[in-house]
């Protein structure tokens, strides 16, 4: 029996793509940014539970999406525990921008 391939055009505004669960982080591997073993940038809290953090958070914890690297923050599907959705990432985008103007007050 052969199936016959039916084409069907949808007027839409706009699409969301998936392109899949790798992070787009192989750029920071030799860098003093913590990634977690699937290539997620690991940030915030979840930094206490790691030997790895510098001696600049000895006076006080990273910032809810700060970076092992003082300074540097993360936001969206790149960063370890996001939801990976567009909404949050964009929502992370724009604390992670307060956070960097409350870090700058404070450098």
């Amino acid at each position: 029996k052969t199936l016959k391939k039916k084409t069907e055009e949808i007027p839409i505004d706009g699409a969301f793509v998936f392109i899949g669960l790798d992070p787009n982080t192989t750029f920071l591997k030799d860098n003093d940014v913590r990634l977690n073993d699937w290539g997620f940038i690991v940030t915030g809290h979840e930094l206490s539970h790691t030997d790895h953090l510098s001696g600049a958070y000895e006076k006080r914890d990273p910032y809810l999406l700060e970076t092992s690297l003082p300074g540097v923050f993360a936001a969206g599907d790149v960063r370890d525990n996001s939801t990976k959705q567009v909404v949050s990432a964009a929502g992370e985008g724009g604390t992670a921008a307060l956070f960097v103007r409350e870090y700058l007050k404070h450098a």
